[in-house]
């Protein structure tokens, strides 16, 4: 469910002016597996994201749709605060946590650090963070984890590659460690020859490979199809 930084393309910058943006992704889980039969067909996404003289401020908020409305909503924020403007390195906050149907997703709360890296023009870079992890409520709450994030805009800026990965510790019916990772793939319309530079709508896809992840056992390719509105 997670999607990250600034259309996951600006997150992990310490730039200078704040983005948000609105997704739509059409989600094919049910189609490819028969023990994924109740999945929701839709996901929407509000993220925002916005820097300032301490570091920056990040979150998102998913909501899952059936044919009967809303079936679930899930929310990450965090914040970075940087060490100064020289430095690669922030610490790192961060809250988790969300509703579904007749019950409620646990709590988590992390914090650590934060590497991140940008091209001089912004068009690619990467991050890395090393984070504590506390699971309110789960049986082993004392975890860890590994998130790494990544943009990349080519062809002056038709096509975006961005996503994130990451890893954590979490006692489960079926092991320890969830994997997870959301690579996205969107072309930029307005980078169209003719086409309006303020018409902000791209189009793409997003893949979810996982690993024990939402009570899943072993792993799970589901693929989207999405449009995206840039504020």
């Amino acid at each position: 469910m997670k999607r990250l930084f600034l259309s996951l393309c600006l997150i992990i910058s310490f730039g200078t002016l704040a983005a948000q943006n609105i997704q739509l992704h059409y989600d094919f889980g049910r189609s490819l597996y028969n023990e994924l039969d109740g999945r929701p067909l839709m996901t929407s996404t509000i993220e925002h994201f916005h820097p300032d003289s301490w570091g920056n401020t990040f979150f998102f908020v998913d909501m899952n749709y059936t044919s009967n409305g809303v079936s679930s909503a899930y929310m990450e924020i965090f914040r970075q605060i940087s060490f100064s403007s020289k430095c690669p390195i922030n610490l790192h906050f961060e809250y988790n946590g969300g509703v579904i149907k007749n019950g409620s997703l646990n709590n988590a709360y992390l914090t650590g650090l934060t590497y991140n890296y940008n091209s001089k023009d912004f068009l690619k870079g990467i991050s890395f963070s090393v984070l504590y992890k506390y699971l309110q409520k789960n049986s082993s709450p004392q975890s860890f984890q590994f998130t790494t994030s990544w943009y990349y805009n080519f062809s002056d800026g038709l096509f975006t590659c961005c996503g994130f990965a990451d890893l954590w510790r979490e006692k489960t019916n079926y092991g320890l460690m969830i994997f997870l990772t959301e690579p996205q793939f969107w072309v930029n319309l307005n980078k169209i020859k003719g086409i309006n530079d303020r018409f902000n709508l791209s189009v793409g896809s997003e893949v979810k490979l996982s690993h024990n992840f939402e009570g899943r056992d072993g792993f799970y390719c589901i693929p989207t199809l999405a449009m995206k509105w840039t504020l």
